[in-house]
C-alpha cells in the first residue's frame, strides 16, 4: 500500500514488525514533495517510534487477524477463551500491558494476532464499574474539578467527582483511565 494510506490505526509491516499508526500527518513542501510522518508503536515491543517517508514510497500491508475473545482469569499471564471454540488461550502480562488493570472476569475484548501469536488486545473505549471504597465527599467541597480517590470492582483506583459513593456504578475511559459519568 502507499505511504499515504497510512490512517490512525492503521497497521503496517515495517523491516518485519507490526506497526499501529497512533499519528498520521501529511506535509506538502513548495518546491518538494509530499512527505508523510507516522508516529507508530511496535505491537511486539511497544516502543513508539517516529517515521518518515515520502508519499510515493510503498509500505508493506501487515498480516493481523483480530478474533473475539473472552477474559476468564489471571493465572502465568492472562487467560482468554474464544467464544466460538472454546479454545483457551493464555497471553503474557507484557503483551496485554496497561490494559490488564481494567479487565474484569467475563469482559469480551479483541485480540490482535500477527504471524499467527497475540500481540495486543482492544477493550472498548468505556467500561462500567462498580466503586467498592471512597472516601466520603464532605458539604460545602462543591468547587469544580475537585477529585477523590476511588477503588473500583477490579482493584483499580480512579480519580472521581467529590459526590461519588461506595456503590455508585460509573463509566471509566479505558484509554486514559478518566472518570467519564455516572452509569
Amino acid at each position: 500500500m502507499l505511504a499515504t494510506e497510512l490512517k490512525t490505526g492503521r497497521i503496517f509491516k515495517d523491516n518485519g514488525q507490526p506497526f499501529l499508526v497512533v499519528r498520521y500527518e501529511h506535509i506538502k513542501s513548495a518546491r518538494g514533495g509530499a512527505n508523510v510522518k507516522v508516529k507508530a508503536k511496535n505491537l511486539l515491543t511497544g516502543a513508539v517510534l517516529e517515521k518518515s517517508y515520502l508519499s510515493s514510497a510503498r509500505v508493506e500491508d501487515a498480516d493481523v487477524m483480530r478474533k473475539n475473545a473472552q477474559y476468564l482469569y489471571k493465572d502465568n499471564g492472562y487467560v482468554f477463551m474464544d467464544p466460538g471454540t472454546y479454545e483457551q488461550i493464555t497471553i503474557p502480562a507484557d503483551v496485554v500491558g496497561d490494559n490488564a488493570k481494567y479487565l474484569m472476569e467475563g469482559e469480551n475484548v479483541i485480540v490482535m494476532y500477527f504471524e499467527g501469536r497475540p500481540v495486543s488486545i482492544d477493550l472498548p473505549n468505556s467500561l462500567i464499574f462498580e466503586v467498592t471504597y471512597t472516601e466520603p465527599g464532605f458539604k460545602g467541597n462543591t468547587v469544580s474539578n475537585v477529585l477523590k480517590e476511588a477503588t473500583v470492582n477490579n482493584g483499580t483506583t480512579v480519580k472521581v467527582p467529590t459526590f461519588i459513593k461506595i456503590g455508585d456504578k460509573i463509566k471509566v475511559d479505558t484509554r486514559t483511565g478518566e472518570y467519564l459519568s455516572k452509569a
